[in-house]
């Protein structure tokens, strides 16, 4: 079955990885702008970062005919210095229109502070001028719910945006209702230890259904799995979800959500 992973950092994963995903069935991916494992000296490690996701990346996954697109932002973990990441936000522009950046993120809230919040307020702004979508990173605390309705109302105090056009990663069971019923996308995360096991993102399809919700593996430099989308699907199977359900959670939303964003398309690479 052929599928989207819309949330995995591949700058963080080996070429082996690509063509895992590839006989997978996986046909496009998007990378979400995040944190290196450190925090960078200077604006021009984003700089060179930036275009190592619109230029290095595409051309390692077309050689295994996937599909790559990316989000370009400052993410939460390194805005706590607001001087240093207008520094790197005023890089932003100059990259949203190459080829495969479909937005701004993953934007977000780390640990709830005041500096974080400015920041995302100003990159929503930067997302609202220039009519990019948004992908969020909610943090990953027990208080997620408050990082949670901070975020939410932050977006919606610009008053310029679609929730329509906000995907909202990382939710879990005390997270996602709140997402959903105010008209938000939403991610379920796959991680082998922590956010949603391919077995709690099972039950909370089974508990909301698969309108504008989506399944990612966010595989990164820690414990993750590239291949948590399709094994999250065979648990579907598992319980007796329809091929299309399971095609819809892992393939058709992805597909609406990032349609919004004339430069996607799933042709052959």
């Amino acid at each position: 079955m052929q599928y989207i992973d819309p949330h995995i950092h591949m700058i963080s994963r080996t070429t082996d990885d690509y063509e895992r995903m590839a006989q997978a069935g996986c046909v496009a991916l998007t990378e979400p702008a995040f944190w290196a494992g450190f925090d960078r000296s200077s604006p021009q490690g984003f700089f060179d970062y930036f275009r190592h996701l619109t230029e290095v990346e595409p051309k390692r996954a077309a050689a295994y005919g996937i599909r790559h697109y990316t989000w370009i932002c400052i993410n939460p973990k390194e805005a706590e210095d607001p001087v240093f990441a207008r520094e790197v936000i005023a890089l932003i522009p100059q990259f949203l229109d190459k080829p495969n950046v479909l937005g701004v993120g993953e934007i977000g809230l780390n640990k709830n502070s005041r500096n974080e919040l400015a920041i995302l307020e100003e990159q929503i702004a930067l997302a609202a001028e220039h009519r990019q979508l948004i992908l969020v990173h909610t943090p990953h605390l027990e208080d997620k719910h408050k990082g949670t309705r901070l975020i939410l109302d932050a977006i919606k105090a610009n008053g310029s945006i679609d929730p329509g056009r906000v995907l909202i990663d990382h939710v879990e069971e005390h997270t996602v209702e709140m997402v959903l019923d105010e008209g938000f996308w939403a991610g379920m995360t796959l991680y082998p230890e922590t956010k949603c096991t391919p077995q709690r993102a099972a039950d909370i399809i089974e508990m909301y259904g698969t309108e504008r919700l989506w399944i990612n593996s966010a595989g990164d430099w820690g414990p993750s799995d590239p291949l948590a989308v399709p094994k999250a699907l065979l648990e579907l199977r598992r319980r007796g979800h329809s091929r299309h359900a399971l095609c819809r959670i892992s393939f058709d939303n992805p597909l609406q959500f990032l349609s919004q964003c004339q430069k996607f398309c799933l042709d052959a690479v």
